[in-house]
């Protein structure tokens, strides 16, 4: 016989294709964060920034960890030790758009106490001005 049947084959695609296709949205996990609008374009980035968020309930996560008043002061001055002077860290702060802005900008103050200057507010893409 010199046909190969490829029945089988378009079968298993097909499968592991909806497999595929239920798993992607499951995998970005993250901090549900009601972000604002904004027309501004998005950066381009070198390395992986620092992710920090801050929900509606004005708990902060670095990166998914959720920290206290102090944890946060520590978890900032490692990231702050570990950069090089060369490349700083980049910082993306999605912030609830329900918060205080004290709230905010008290974190964005701890930010710039440990030197970590180049802060991004991250915010929803939109085409109508708001």
């Amino acid at each position: 016989m010199s046909e190969i049947n490829v029945t089988p084959f378009v079968d298993v695609m097909l499968v592991l294709l909806i497999i595929f296709m239920v798993t992607a949205p499951l995998l970005v996990a993250g901090v549900p964060v009601d972000l604002p609008e904004s027309r501004a374009n998005a950066l381009e980035q070198d390395q992986e920034p620092v992710q920090i968020s801050i929900d509606d309930s004005g708990r902060v996560y670095v990166d998914d960890d959720a920290l206290s008043g102090d944890g946060l002061v520590q978890r900032l001055e490692q990231i702050s030790a570990a950069q090089s002077p060369e490349e700083p860290r980049q910082i993306m702060l999605r912030a609830d758009k329900t918060l205080n802005w004290g709230l905010v900008m008290a974190v964005m103050g701890e930010l710039n106490r440990v030197g970590l200057n180049r802060v991004s507010l991250v915010t929803t893409g939109s085409s109508e001005a708001p």
